[in-house]
């Protein structure tokens, strides 16, 4: 049975996701008033004026290696994938209808020159060697642990930070930083939000991406983020049909999961309300879902695109699948299938597919031979020739250079971005208030898995006013070497800062741990990813979660440890007890100081 605290906490998530979807019907309705211009194309006459080849083209969106359009530092990296040298060259050869930035591609050093960046592939594409039709410009800036584009663009502190905040309105907000930095950098659309409810703590590639396990809360805040996003530019709700209860991670394996249409349906909320606050795109999950196709994906799966999503749900947007080159996918089907497959399935784009020339053949291939219909591409080119028009894209895709340092990381921004961190620092224990600790009387010695940047957070600290004392070292499993050595340096400390990085599954981070409390010194656990750590620490006098080890998060937290602020973040998920068989703490815990409430 539920707590009374979590049944509140449901019922006023449910309220919040009512009030969260009538805040996006309000904020969305205008949104095309924010756009760069009237439609002015004839998108029929458009479409039937392209080639096979164009059409085609119109439907692959993929990634291009360098920072400016005509950039060859990165040739052999384009030759290897695209047989051409540079990111102009890689638009011109495939009329391509979208791009995907990247950072490891070399496509984000800096704001102003992803701007840069944009604006010159715009021009290729409406040269007279590109496509004749403006670029979609697009990224994966989910803010926190996915962000493409680092500072001095806004570094937000995540979604489940966002989550234990129960606020549609930073939600909004929270969009509206990222669409408005975007669209100054030239980027159409961003790939986000994240609607997947994380009911899994054992997710290896949702996590913290996601706003929380309840599907009322996270419709609210999903709808929010679009809301704000799509004042600007598009927003994308993914992965549908919910990537949330899975054991795999998609990049390196197919997921099954197997839960029933009931349990489906809690999935499919936060899509819901997404379709209802007019999401432009969905982008597609690389996961079987039984319930509706135990056989094929969802980015594959005839059922669960245009049956479930087109059909049941109404969506009418554009439906793009996740990016191609996951394992998922290259394990299991060739470029050639699986392309014919995703649009077979009902998909709009294909996303970052790992060979576009066999992507194009394939696709070719199946309308010589009547597997596809280029009735059927046209209805896909369609979609997005006419999003392109709605988003103004068509008669202006161009980017002002002036407003990049005037938008991008500027003071409101930051504030929001702060606030939201200040909101979502989660207390789960508090022995004998451990905290907060008194600045220039405690030393500190500070300490953590390297995968959880604990040095970041120490001279954080030493700034705030405490002496502290740090030993560090990488990785994600303490050596028993570190272990010994920060059991000795405790001796000179008033209190253990330990960060913590998924320990749940980590042996050394819980041993090293234990050893810390043996000491008698108060140790305090700042969980600096998933939130689910409490459940392995017992012997720690003082636990708290900041959802991310960005700059951004542990500001926050540095600032809850001194005491700066009340604490108000709400556990967004529940934690269950270490060996799975109960709760630990319910959705809507969280410890203040001077008291404590649940929601």
């Amino acid at each position: 049975m539920k707590e009374p605290g979590e049944k509140r906490l449901v019922r006023s998530a449910a309220a919040v996701a009512a009030a969260g979807l009538l805040c996006a019907a309000v904020v969305t309705a205008p949104a095309q008033a924010d756009t760069k211009g009237p439609a002015t194309s004839d998108v029929a006459a458009m479409v039937d004026a392209m080639t096979l080849d164009e059409k085609i083209g119109q439907m692959t969106w993929t990634h291009v290696y360098g920072a400016s359009a005509d950039d060859t530092s990165m040739a052999a990296s384009n030759q290897a994938r695209y047989g051409v040298n540079t990111p102009a060259e890689v638009v011109e050869k495939y009329h391509l209808g979208g791009v995907l930035y990247f950072a490891w591609s070399g496509n984000t050093n800096n704001p102003q020159q992803v701007n840069a960046l944009s604006n010159g592939l715009q021009e290729v594409a409406l040269g007279e060697d590109g496509p004749g039709i403006p670029l979609a410009v697009t990224i994966d800036q989910e803010g926190g642990l996915v962000a493409r584009i680092g500072p001095p663009a806004t570094q937000l502190p995540g979604n489940m930070a966002l989550g234990a905040t129960f606020d549609p309105k930073l939600a909004y907000k929270q969009g509206k930083i990222l669409g408005s930095e975007l669209d100054a950098m030239g980027v159409n659309v961003d790939f986000a939000p994240v609607v997947d409810i994380n009911t899994n703590p054992a997710n290896p590639v949702i996590g913290i991406r996601s706003m929380g396990e309840n599907p009322y809360l996270v419709s609210a805040l999903g709808a929010g983020q679009i809301a704000g996003i799509q004042k600007h530019i598009g927003a994308t709700a993914k992965h549908f049909p919910g990537h949330g209860d899975t054991v795999t991670d998609s990049h390196y394996g197919l997921p099954v999961v197997t839960y029933d249409r009931k349990t489906l349906d809690k999935h499919l909320l936060p899509f819901r309300a997404a379709i209802a606050a007019d999401v432009d795109m969905i982008m597609t999950a690389h996961i079987i879902v039984e319930a509706i196709d135990p056989d094929l994906p969802g980015t594959l799966s005839p059922a669960v695109l245009t049956g479930l999503l087109r059909e049941e749900l109404g969506f009418d947007g554009i439906i793009t699948t996740d990016a191609l080159d996951m394992a998922a996918m290259t394990d299991n089907w060739s470029q050639e299938e699986m392309s014919v497959m995703a649009i077979q399935a009902g998909s709009d784009i294909l996303l970052n597919s790992p060979d576009v020339d066999a992507s194009i053949a394939g696709v070719k291939q199946a309308v010589a031979d009547g597997t596809i219909t280029e009735e059927r591409l046209d209805e896909s080119v369609t979609r997005i020739l006419e999003w392109k028009a709605e988003r103004g894209v068509l008669d202006d895709p161009f980017a002002d250079p002036a407003a990049v340092n005037d938008i991008v990381g500027n003071d409101e921004h930051l504030e929001q971005a702060a606030k939201i961190a200040d909101r979502s620092i989660t207390l789960l224990r508090n022995e004998q208030r451990t905290l907060p600790l008194e600045a220039d009387e405690d030393t500190v010695l500070m300490v953590g898995a390297g995968s959880a940047w604990p040095e970041r957070l120490g001279p954080m600290l030493a700034d705030r006013g405490f002496d502290v004392i740090e030993e560090y070292e990488n990785g994600s499993s303490p050596s028993a070497a570190y272990r010994a050595r920060a059991v000795a340096a405790a001796a000179s400390a008033d209190a253990i800062v330990f960060a913590s990085n998924n320990a749940s599954g980590n042996a050394a981070q819980q041993q090293m741990v234990d050893a810390l409390a043996a000491t008698g010194k108060p140790v305090i656990v700042v969980a600096a990813r998933n939130p689910y750590d409490v459940n392995v620490f017992d012997d720690a006098d003082a636990v708290l979660n900041s959802y991310g080890y960005n700059v951004v998060n542990y500001t926050a937290v540095v600032r809850a440890l001194a005491g700066d602020i009340n604490l108000w973040g709400k556990l967004p998920v529940a934690v269950p007890t270490a060996d799975g068989s109960g709760t630990l703490l319910p959705l809507g815990y969280g410890l203040r100081y001077g008291g404590h409430g649940r929601g």
